[in-house]
């Protein structure tokens, strides 16, 4: 089985979906493995560290022919494939629900499209995770962006010349990147809080030594979907909500939201109104900005003001840290292909019935075969 890496094409994407560590481990299952040229340049990994691990370094044309697996962290066009093996298997985070038109082009080009962020959260697939491993990167680096951008220190500071007090940090949607968020904050000595709709985040959010802040009056209500993830609320939750996070707002210095429902559009968390509440100087950064945001007036690649308070909503957060996520990216991808490697056969077999290939598995023969895609 012939596997190929691809060198990303997407503006800002600086990941890669193999390193030499995962291209070693795959050529010990007994797949080749080509990497075009360039590939790691961006995450730190030059050709010769591919090359030294056992893969042949060329150019995309060269890469690609006669692959059986194409590996990527963002979804190539259909058009830069041509020479794969018939029915190649395209392994990456294809934005499916976004990105339809492309998903329809793998299913008439005859590819079999494998989208690793629909991954169902099930024990086995824990190491396969792509949300979980890249979503905790992003708590961590969007804590140290809210730190570049706030004009004061975190930790209380007491000296010959007085006190500091520590900056407030609140963290709003808890699920990997909320709770990295919220340990990141509490490494550098800030008093932190966090809210989601999920009660059982509750107890999460306190044994990292933050205050949880909850809606309690409203019945009902758990905010938990299937796989864990959150689902909408009520008008009633969110009336409820709103109020109490207007008044915890409008102490803190540093809010992070990370609130994002799965082929939908980000909830919308903090209106202008309550940024306007906000001190001089806060700042608030929004790691759902790319899909359409958790805060008013956020926007993506941007740092913008409003009322004083400055709102930060970078792109692509993962690829900030290219080095460490596409450590965590490739490692997920390999899990992967070595669950499903048969060794008889020499290749990675998928089996129809089997709840991963299923939940991540976009199109096979010419036809899209996704459920969720095709419901959504």
């Amino acid at each position: 089985m012939k596997i190929a890496v691809l060198k990303e094409t997407a503006d800002g994407e600086r990941r890669v979906s193999a390193t030499p560590e995962t291209v070693r481990k795959l050529i010990a299952l007994g797949a080749t493995v080509a990497v075009e040229a360039g590939a790691g340049a961006d995450a730190s990994i030059s050709d010769s560290d591919y090359e030294a691990a056992g893969a042949a370094v060329a150019a995309r044309a060269a890469a690609v022919a006669g692959a059986d697996a194409i590996l990527s962290v963002q979804g190539p066009e259909p058009g830069s494939l041509g020479g794969t093996a018939p029915g190649a298997l395209i392994v990456g985070a294809l934005d499916p629900f976004r990105q339809r038109e492309r998903v329809d082009l793998y299913a008439a080009a005859g590819l079999e499209a494998l989208a690793m962020e629909l991954m169902p959260r099930i024990t086995r697939a824990q190491t396969m995770d792509i949300l979980s491993s890249q979503s905790n990167l992003s708590g961590y680096k969007a804590v140290l962006d809210a730190a570049s951008e706030y004009g004061r220190a975190f930790p209380m500071m007491m000296t010959a010349a007085g006190t500091i007090a520590a900056a407030r940090v609140f963290v709003m949607g808890v699920g990997v990147a909320g709770l990295q968020a919220i340990a990141t904050a509490r490494r550098l000595g800030a008093i932190v809080s966090a809210t989601d709709v999920r009660a059982a985040t509750r107890e999460q959010i306190e044994s990292l030594g933050a205050k949880a802040i909850f809606v309690d009056k409203v019945a009902g209500i758990e905010g938990e979907g299937s796989g864990g993830y959150a689902t909408e609320m009520s008008d009633e939750y969110k009336a409820a909500q709103a109020e109490l996070v207007s008044s915890h707002i409008a102490k803190q210095d540093i809010v992070v939201t990370t609130a994002l429902i799965p082929g939908r559009p980000a909830p919308r968390l903090i209106s202008d109104s309550q940024l306007a509440t906000m001190r001089p100087g806060s700042v608030v950064v929004d790691l759902a900005v790319e899909q359409g945001g958790n805060v008013e007036g956020a926007r993506p690649g941007e740092v913008v003001e409003r009322h004083g308070v400055r709102i930060v909503g970078h792109r692509n957060v993962p690829s900030r840290l290219a080095a460490d996520s596409s450590a965590f990216y490739a490692r997920n991808l390999y899990n992967f292909l070595s669950a499903f490697w048969d060794k008889e056969a020499g290749r990675v077999v998928l089996p129809d019935e089997d709840e991963i290939v299923k939940g991540v598995r976009l199109t096979k023969g010419g036809a899209v075969v996704n459920e969720r895609l095709l419901q959504g």
